[in-house]
């Protein structure tokens, strides 16, 4: 099982091999390619640092608590109707995400957020929106 915040379930579709620290990197392209590869591994729905945030490098500034990323995660589980503790398929949020997410939702949802204005995050709304799986991140 994976244990996910709210907002890393739109993170992870546009996740394109960046990220904070090498630990950081590796740690999510195992939790991508887990998802990619097996759309049915169950997910729990948690509230605040979770199994990507645990990676997070000590030398950055850490931004997991920090009151807008706890607001981006109600906002995200709450457009998808998830509830923390909650536990589903990977491949039921990603339906959830196709019917309720759209990505220029991204600019409101995620404006605070450092990796919005490289657009892999729409991009990956969008593709998924558009029946596409996740991309392949070696």
């Amino acid at each position: 099982m994976i244990r996910l915040r709210g907002h890393h379930l739109l993170c992870l579709l546009g996740y394109r091999g960046m990220g904070y620290s090498e630990d950081y990197v590796a740690n999510m392209t195992r939790v991508h390619r887990q998802l990619r590869t097996t759309p049915s591994t169950p997910v729990q729905i948690i509230d605040g640092p979770d199994d990507l945030c645990a990676c997070f490098p000590a030398y950055a500034p850490y931004h997991c608590q920090d009151d807008d990323v706890w607001e981006r995660d109600r906002q995200v589980l709450a457009g998808l109707g998830l509830t923390v503790d909650e536990v589903v398929p990977w491949n039921d949020i990603v339906h959830r995400i196709r019917r309720a997410i759209r990505g220029d939702d991204l600019v409101t949802l995620c404006s605070t957020c450092s990796w919005l204005s490289y657009g892999v995050c729409v991009e990956g709304v969008e593709a998924v929106r558009a029946g596409r799986d996740l991309p392949v991140v070696d």
